[in-house]
C-alpha cells in the first residue's frame, strides 16, 4: 500500500473512530445522565436509540447522494452536521440542566442525520480507492478496526470526561468532528471513478431505484442475509453493552474509570478480532464465510452460557462478554469485504448504505430492548443467543462464495 494511500486511509479511519465516540462514549454514563436529567431507563436508552434510528432512514439517501455527487463531499457535509448536533446537545445539557432532555434528543437527532452521511460512505470509498482486492480487504479491516477501537476507547474516555462534568462527553463531539473534517479535507483524494461526472451521475432517482431493485433481485439471497447478520450482530453488541453498563453500576456498584475499563474489555476483543480477521481473510471469500460462521457460533455459545449459568462472579461474566466480542469482531470485516467486493463500484455506495442502515437498526434496538428487559436478564441473553444462532445459520446456508476469484467488478458476485 502506497504511503499516499496510507494517509488517505488514516484520514478515513478517523471517521468511524469519531462517529463511534459520538455514540458509544455515552454508554458508560447513561445511568449518570438518568440521574442528572431525572428521566426513566427507557428515556435514557433513547439518547442512543434516536441517534441510530434517524440514521436508518438517512443512510440510504446518503449512499445515493454519494454515488451521484461524490463521496468526499457527502462525508464532509455529514461531519459538519454531526458537529452542529453536538453543539445543540452540549449547550442544552449545560444551560438547561434537568430541563434539557428534549433539546438533547433534538441534538442527537441532528447528529444521527450527519452520521448517516459520514461512516457508511467510508466503506464504498475504500473500495473505490484500491484496485487490488487484497488491499481493499486490508483497508476495510483497518476501517472496522478503527470503528471498534473507538468502542474500546469510548467507555474509558466517556467515564473520564464525565468526572470533570457529566455532560462533557456530549460537549466534545463538535471538537472531535472538526478534527476529522480537517483530516478528510487535507488528505483524502477522491478517485476519478467517484464523483467524476458523466452518465452515471445524471441518472434520475427513478432509474436509481430501478437499478437497486434489479440488483437486489439478482443477488438478494446473500445480500439480505448479510443485512440481517449485520443488524442482529449490532443489536446483540449494543444490547449486552447497555446491560453490562447497568449491571456494573447497579449490582456491583462500580463507577467511573474502573467501570469504563471493564466495559472496554469486551470491546477490546472486538477490536483485536476485527484487525486479525481483516488481515487474514484477504480476498478469499470462503475464508470470509468461515470467519463469519465460526464467529457467530462463538457468539451464540457465549450468550447462551450467560443465560444458562446464573453466576454472580463478575470475571466469569466479563470472560463471556470477551468471548462474545471475539465472535462479533470476526464477523464484521468479513461482511464488509463480502459486500464491497461483490458489488459493482457504481452501485457500491447505495448497497453499502443499505447494509449500514441495517446495522443501525440493531444499534437502535439494542439499548431499547435491553432497557425494557433489565429485570429479565436471563430472557435477554436467551434472546441474544437465539438471534446469534439465526445469524449463524444464515451465514452457513445463505452466503455461498463463488468457487473462482472474479476478475471484473461487473461480473463478480459474492454469492
Amino acid at each position: 500500500m502506497k504511503a499516499k494511500k496510507k494517509l488517505d486511509l488514516a484520514a478515513l479511519s478517523s471517521i468511524p473512530l469519531i462517529m463511534t465516540l459520538a455514540n458509544s462514549m455515552l454508554i458508560p454514563i447513561l445511568p449518570l445522565m438518568q440521574r442528572e436529567l431525572k428521566i426513566s431507563e427507557m428515556q435514557t436508552s433513547l439518547i442512543i436509540t434516536v441517534y441510530a434510528a434517524v440514521s436508518i432512514v438517512c443512510i440510504p439517501v446518503a449512499g445515493y447522494l454519494s454515488d451521484r455527487f461524490g463521496r468526499k463531499r457527502v462525508i464532509v457535509i455529514g461531519l459538519s452536521i454531526v458537529a452542529v448536533g453536538g453543539v445543540v446537545s452540549g449547550l442544552a445539557a449545560w444551560l438547561m440542566n434537568a430541563h434539557g432532555y428534549g433539546v438533547i434528543l433534538l441534538g442527537r437527532f441532528i447528529q444521527g442525520v450527519g452520521a448517516a452521511g459520514a461512516f457508511p460512505v467510508v466503506l464504498p470509498l475504500v473500495g473505490d480507492m484500491f484496485d487490488s482486492k487484497e488491499e481493499v480487504s486490508s483497508g476495510l479491516g483497518m476501517i472496522e478496526t478503527s470503528n471498534t477501537f473507538g468502542k474500546v476507547l469510548s467507555p474509558v474516555l466517556g467515564s473520564a470526561l464525565a468526572l470533570v462534568v457529566w455532560f462533557l462527553p456530549l460537549a466534545v463531539i463538535p471538537v472531535i468532528s472538526a478534527i476529522s473534517i480537517v483530516a478528510v479535507l487535507c488528505f483524502v483524494k477522491v478517485p476519478p471513478a467517484s464523483g467524476s461526472g458523466g452518465a452515471e451521475e445524471t441518472k434520475g432517482f427513478r432509474a436509481f431505484v430501478h437499478e437497486v431493485a434489479s440488483l437486489l433481485s439478482e443477488k438478494g439471497r446473500w445480500l439480505y442475509a448479510i443485512f440481517a447478520i449485520g443488524c442482529l450482530a449490532m443489536f446483540i453488541m449494543f444490547g449486552f453493552l447497555y446491560d453490562l453498563s447497568s449491571v456494573l453500576e447497579n449490582r456491583y456498584r462500580i463507577h467511573g474509570i474502573y467501570k469504563g475499563l471493564l466495559l472496554a474489555i469486551p470491546l477490546s476483543a472486538i477490536c483485536l478480532s476485527s484487525y486479525i480477521a481483516g488481515k487474514i481473510v484477504g480476498e478469499n471469500k470462503r475464508r470470509m464465510k468461515m470467519f463469519s460462521v465460526v464467529g457467530l457460533f462463538l457468539l451464540t455459545a457465549a450468550m447462551l452460557t450467560c443465560g444458562l449459568v446464573d453466576s454472580d462472579n463478575l470475571w466469569f461474566l466479563i470472560s463471556l462478554m470477551f468471548a462474545s466480542g471475539v465472535g462479533i469482531g470476526a464477523v464484521l470485516p468479513s461482511l464488509d469485504a463480502l459486500i464491497t467486493e461483490g458489488i459493482d463500484k457504481k452501485e457500491r455506495g447505495t448497497i453499502t448504505a443499505l447494509y449500514s442502515s441495517a446495522r443501525f437498526i440493531g444499534v437502535a434496538l439494542g439499548p431499547l430492548i435491553a432497557s425494557v428487559m433489565l429485570k429479565q436478564e436471563t430472557g435477554l441473553f436467551y434472546l441474544f443467543s437465539g438471534c446469534a444462532l439465526l445469524c449463524s445459520l444464515l451465514a452457513l446456508f445463505a452466503i455461498k462464495p463463488s468457487k473462482e476469484p472474479a476478475q471484473d467488478d461487473q461480473k463478480k458476485s459474492a454469492a
